[in-house]
């Protein structure tokens, strides 16, 4: 009984971030309401406030559902500009959008989730690139990339992948190889 309940419960949380997560997405933080994500997630208002708290609470969960950068920070040091420009060039070429840079640049401009999207950006992008980086200005140039990083996210996001007319993917990398090489050489 007590394993169907956890299996339940589980399941109950997936669906509740799952419909936050599309929610926050298509509508931005200020237009979504936690009766519209419990019908979403059909399920009850009380279990999304017992779960996590409060509809903040819960945006901050939905933006730690995306990952750092995956595979990205690993690797030479000298191979890190040319990483980040495939994982960029990926988000600008790929078909999916991230739901949650989606959410993110919807939700901006509410000031009661500025500083879980700040906390988010810098523990997620910001230090750990910083924390690759040799030289005394390395959090500096780690801000500049970032800032190409989340950018190139929102270009996309507002644009589509073909908006640019952009060139074959190897061209892609390569120029946004250099520039990145540019923003983090000490």
């Amino acid at each position: 009984m007590d394993e169907t309940r956890h299996r339940d419960r589980e399941g109950t949380r997936r669906r509740i971030l799952d419909a936050a997560r599309l929610l926050f997405a298509e509508l931005g933080y200020d237009q979504v309401t936690m009766r519209m994500i419990a019908a979403e997630a059909d399920a009850n208002i009380a279990l999304i406030n017992r779960y996590f708290g409060s509809k903040r609470d819960l945006f901050a969960e939905v933006l730690a559902m995306q990952g750092r950068f995956p595979g990205v920070l690993e690797g030479p040091e000298e191979e890190l500009p040319r990483r980040l420009a495939e994982y960029v060039a990926e988000r600008l070429r790929s078909d999916q959008g991230s739901v949650v840079l989606a959410a993110l640049i919807r939700s901006s401009s509410a000031p009661e989730i500025h500083e879980i999207i700040s906390d988010r950006v810098r523990t997620a992008i910001l230090e750990p690139l910083s924390a690759r980086l040799p030289g005394p200005d390395a959090a500096f140039r780690a801000m500049i990339a970032t800032a190409l990083v989340t950018g190139t996210g929102t270009m996309r996001q507002l644009y589509g992948p073909d908006a640019a007319g952009a060139p074959d993917r190897e061209t892609v990398i390569a120029r946004l190889t250099a520039v990145f090489e540019v923003c983090l050489r000490a």
